[in-house]
């Protein structure tokens, strides 16, 4: 059975099923820590910044060349 993991703000069980749903830290950390390496790394993914994406296609190249960077698969970087 697949479920959506949320932390415990309260407006996730007006819109998430009982059945479906799982309020813990420990299923969501994993995330909260991409989110931060993005915000981190990519101008367009951080708050108040004057980078933004104009383009869905454009943001999705963005993570992609940063997680092969990250991952040392990009072997022109390296």
């Amino acid at each position: 059975m697949e479920y959506m993991a949320s932390d415990y703000w309260e407006a996730y069980e007006s819109i998430i099923p009982k059945e479906k749903h799982i309020q813990t830290k420990a299923e969501t950390f994993i995330v909260e820590g991409y989110n931060s390496l993005f915000r981190h790394f990519l101008a367009r993914m951080r708050r108040m910044a004057k980078c933004y994406s104009k383009k869905v296609e454009m943001l999705k190249l963005s993570v992609l060349l940063l997680m092969h960077c990250r991952n040392k698969a990009l072997y022109i970087l390296n």
